[in-house]
C-alpha cells in the first residue's frame, strides 16, 4: 500500500470516529460537517481506485 493510500483510509477512519463522536454528544452541526468531510474523502478515494470498505453512517 502506498503512502497515499494509506493516508487516505487512515483520513477516513479518523473522519469516522470524530463523525460518531459528534453524534454521541448530539452535536448536529459538527454531524454534518463531518458527513460532508467522509463524502469528499470517499468521492477521492473512489477517484483513485482506492477500495473503502464499507460502515454504516
Amino acid at each position: 500500500m502506498d503512502a497515499f493510500t494509506a493516508g487516505l483510509l487512515q483520513r477516513i477512519k479518523t473522519t469516522e470516529s470524530d463523525l460518531s463522536r459528534a453524534r454521541d454528544e448530539g452535536d448536529e452541526f459538527l454531524v454534518e460537517v463531518e458527513l460532508g468531510e467522509l463524502d469528499d474523502l470517499r468521492r477521492l478515494a473512489a477517484e483513485h481506485g482506492v477500495e473503502v470498505g464499507t460502515t454504516s453512517v
